[in-house]
């Protein structure tokens, strides 16, 4: 591949993946996340990826992490947004106005910011590609999840402008609409979920799994690769669009 790429919120989960299989296809790639255990871990390993601690909520923090991986890089051809957060599991009249800032500012804002960030200087190397990952959660409502649905549809909607703002720069913009991932925040949310509903996490967890016509999640490597594929020669063609990874379960 021989690219540069930003990946946020990238030390585990999803990002990890992403990161890593960007990295094996041959480009330089640094990542950002919150958790110096999970950042020390990526660094400790020889795999082509530098993890930064920012805190995606503060738009400081993203400027100056931004400014560094360019340092460090040179440029930037490909943009992965993936950060997000859970978010409450609540009411939209109990939660509390921090919860839905903190849910948007991470899910939405922190994309836009990046975004803004590297097309300038993507446009300077003749292009680029960004992938903002979102959610089934940006193209149907789920009860209890207002600021995450809202963030997700948000992600959608941000990246179908910029794809008709940049496309004439050669800047290709797309989404990744994940379905149930498995790893450790989607167990986080069957079981606060679950307790929401008086059920146990496995009968949420059925629930889920059964809404798939395939009755199986999705793995972080399926979105890695939808990623790979939409960042590389092969997917130069593909802009503005919407790509569902969720094993059929919507």
């Amino acid at each position: 591949m021989g690219r540069c790429a930003i990946v946020s919120a990238a030390a585990s989960g999803i990002g990890r993946v992403i990161a890593e299989t960007l990295a094996q296809a041959g480009a330089s790639v640094e990542i950002c996340d919150v958790d110096q255990k999970k950042i020390a871990e990526v660094n400790n390993r020889d795999i082509g990826v530098r993890a930064s601690y920012c805190n995606l909520e503060k738009p400081d923090e993203v400027e100056s992490f931004f400014k560094e991986a360019i340092e460090r890089l040179g440029r930037v051809d490909i943009l992965v947004n993936n950060a997000g957060i859970a978010g409450p599991i609540e009411t939209a009249e109990t939660m509390t106005l921090g919860a839905w800032n903190q849910t948007i500012a991470i899910n939405l804002t922190s994309h836009f910011l990046l975004a803004r960030l590297a097309a300038p200087l993507m446009r300077q190397v003749g292009g680029g590609a960004i992938v903002n990952i979102s959610s089934t959660a940006g193209l149907e409502g789920y009860a209890l999840r207002s600021p995450y649905n809202a963030s997700k549809w948000g992600v959608i909607g941000l990246s179908k402008s910029l794809a008709k703002e940049l496309g004439p720069s050669h800047i290709r913009v797309n989404v990744i609409c994940p379905g149930l991932v498995e790893g450790e925040r989607i167990e986080r949310v069957i079981a606060e979920t679950a307790a929401k509903e008086a059920i146990e996490p496995a009968e949420m967890r059925a629930r889920l799994l059964a809404e798939s016509s395939l009755g199986i999640g999705v793995l972080p490597d399926d979105i890695a690769a939808m990623t790979l594929f939409l960042t590389s020669d092969a997917g130069k063609r593909m802009s503005g669009h919407v790509f569902i990874v969720d094993a059929d379960a919507m």
